[in-house]
């Protein structure tokens, strides 16, 4: 049993570490993007838009670190505590907003890309090279350039993607249009995710451990994990092969934290017995 433990924590550790480092690589990636995107400036809100990944990221490593603390590092005793209890619901409130932020960054774009413009008159992306722009594919950026453009596209009709920055065709906006709902979906099911898990916490706190809406949390949460395993198969096919790696060791990350409810469950239950 103990060896159990041990491995759970060191595999528990390896997890955290590497998102950590994930994190890192998605400030890199958002900065990358925003080269392209941002590249005539903008105001506050969208700049946060344009990081929204990084913004996501931060306030769910907080969480899950935050989870860790509650289920598994702390004692009962430090939980009950007045004082820790506020800065923990204030933390808390901060990477709520941040995720709700998320949602709205990537409804945003997703919006934006419905609304986008027809580039008129143009019939040839090489007619776009003294525009200084950039075209985008599967989130992939490239400057368009009289060496490049007749590879990068042979469609005759182009959208803005970005106002006066970024272009796309008609399966490349498509795509877009795709990645973007995705985005969507799966920051909505991490959210739905962490209400089962904030229920269970909380009615853990005042020892329940069974009953119809506990049934009820665990089946969904065959459904929710099976659609982001979903999500990181669909990242994996369009060769985003860093997205899924991502996604699986959140998935990880979060079951390593559901373990920690389940066993703070059974020292419940044989706490009644005894």
């Amino acid at each position: 049993m103990t060896t159990r433990v041990e491995f759970r924590q060191f595999l528990k550790i390896a997890i955290y570490s590497l998102l950590l480092v994930n994190f890192i690589l998605y400030i890199i990636d958002d900065i990358r993007i925003a080269s392209y995107t941002m590249r005539n400036g903008g105001s506050l809100l969208e700049w946060t838009r344009a990081f929204a990944t990084t913004i996501d990221e931060s306030a769910w490593l907080i969480l899950l670190f935050l989870f860790e603390l509650e289920t598994y590092l702390l004692s009962d005793q430090t939980l009950n505590r007045p004082i820790f209890n506020r800065i923990m619901y204030v933390i808390r409130i901060f990477c709520y907003v941040f995720l709700v932020h998320s949602v709205y960054a990537f409804s945003i774009i997703y919006i934006d890309l419905i609304k986008v413009e027809l580039i008129p008159n143009v019939s040839n992306l090489c007619e776009l090279v003294p525009m200084d722009l950039s075209f985008v594919r599967n989130l992939f950026y490239t400057e368009i350039d009289l060496k490049n453009c007749l590879s990068l596209s042979s469609d005759q009709v182009f959208y803005f993607t970005e106002p006066a920055l970024v272009v796309s065709d008609i399966s490349g906006l498509r795509l877009e249009k795709n990645l973007a709902l995705v985005d969507i979906l799966e920051v909505l099911v991490w959210l739905l995710i962490l209400s089962t898990i904030e229920i269970m916490v909380w009615l853990h706190d005042k020892a329940i451990t069974r009953g119809s809406l506990i049934s009820f949390m665990r089946g969904a949460k065959y459904i929710l994990y099976g659609s982001l395993w979903s999500i990181a198969a669909y990242w994996t096919y369009l060769g985003h092969y860093y997205f899924a790696w991502d996604e699986a060791l959140w998935i990880v990350g979060f079951i390593s934290i559901e373990m920690n409810v389940s066993d703070w469950r059974k020292e419940i239950e044989e706490g009644s017995q005894g």
